[in-house]
């Protein structure tokens, strides 16, 4: 009866989350030409309806453990699962996402996520493209915006440990900011076909200077990521 129960919840959380993704993400493609701060609204709502359809369809429970710092910083967010990288809207304010090409790609999505101001990585692209990219960083920093960034480059299976990607210590280098190292446990409740009931939690850590040698501050992120490793 249990397994019945977990498989009906995760039949009712696709299907709640995809539908009202689809609606959500359509209204704010339809505001943006009107109205920024209700594109940007409709861009946060949809991450609060992910966190309405785990805590209310999955029975799922998302703790905070610190919170975010009021001026702009780069957090450095371990990565578990999608449910981080969704989350970052109603976990932050309007924060800038650095996400992987890729995705901007993806119909309707990919336009909302240009216009709400996540910055694309080329990972194999030249000097010019990073160049562009700091530039876009640095515009949105003085626009008073948080950053945000996974530094692992993709999702890590919960309780392991892998080394940050080379590009993490350029981009701190060259962005002068502190960084706030954000552990979250994510991947035992949400990273697989059948969800589970459990707790999420974000762990912060203190800020780290900007400044600092690269295998310091790239030790000092990595500890901190994996603070909720079991």
């Amino acid at each position: 009866m249990r397994g019945l129960a977990r498989l009906l919840r995760n039949i009712a959380f696709y299907f709640a989350f995809y539908l009202g993704s689809l609606l959500i993400t359509s209204a704010s493609l339809i505001a943006l030409p009107f109205s920024v701060t209700a594109f940007r609204a409709r861009v946060r709502n949809w991450s609060q309806w992910q966190r309405w359809c785990l805590t209310h369809l999955l029975g799922c429970e998302i703790v905070h453990e610190g919170a975010p710092l009021a001026e702009p910083v780069l957090y450095a967010i371990k990565h578990e699962s999608f449910f981080e990288a969704i989350d970052a809207p109603a976990l932050f304010d309007t924060p800038s996402v650095f996400a992987k090409q890729e995705l901007f790609s993806i119909p309707l999505w990919g336009r909302a996520a240009a216009a709400f101001g996540l910055v694309p990585v080329e990972r194999d692209a030249g000097a010019k493209a990073l160049m562009r990219m700091i530039r876009s960083a640095r515009a949105l920093v003085a626009d008073g915006r948080p950053l945000v960034i996974f530094p692992e480059g993709t999702r890590v299976p919960h309780g392991e440990k892998r080394e940050l990607q080379s590009g993490f210590a350029g981009l701190y280098k060259m962005l002068g900011l502190p960084v706030v190292p954000v552990a979250v446990n994510s991947g035992p409740v949400y990273h697989r076909r059948l969800k589970q009931p459990g707790r999420i939690t974000y762990k912060f850590g203190e800020p780290i200077p900007p400044g600092l040698p690269r295998p310091e501050v790239e030790e000092r992120v990595l500890t901190a990521i994996n603070a909720l490793n079991a």
